[in-house]
């Protein structure tokens, strides 16, 4: 077994955390005009597709950074940039490269990963909720 075969929940945390932390801010540049600011204009509240969009990125990244509720905020992050590649880039130019739609290209799938294959390490999701039940022990001999 490999180094990377042993430590896959680690790599595969580690990916997770900094995927969703960039989606995060790239979002909050957007809504906020923070971290060097939207790259274009602000979209204003509840305007479609922008304000949306900048509030899934942000919502939807915290969500996959601390690892809660992960694979279908994944999903949703990732059909979020699927539709902003095709509806905004894929009409410029065929590949990504010449469209200027990498960005969106690398997290669609990047996320479409993290929901196929899990939060990893260090994820919420992982935490026992304090309802769950837990088995009875018995301090009985049988």
């Amino acid at each position: 077994m490999s180094l990377l075969d042993k430590n896959r929940d680690s790599v595969l945390g580690l990916f997770r955390i900094v995927v969703g932390l960039l989606f995060a801010c790239h979002g909050a540049a957007a809504l906020f005009n923070v971290f060097g600011g939207p790259h274009g204009a602000s979209p204003r509240l509840w305007e479609w597709p922008g304000w949306w969009a900048a509030a899934i990125q942000l919502v939807g990244g915290v969500l996959v950074l601390v690892g809660y509720d992960t694979r279908p905020s994944a999903v949703i992050c990732s059909g979020s940039m699927a539709y902003a590649y095709f509806s905004t880039h894929q009409a410029h130019a065929l590949l990504p490269i010449e469209n200027g739609g990498e960005a969106a290209a690398m997290f669609c799938w990047a996320f479409l990963l993290i929901a196929a294959m899990g939060p990893g390490r260090w994820a919420l999701d992982q935490v026992p909720a304090r309802n769950e039940t837990r088995p009875e022990v018995s301090l009985t001999r049988h």
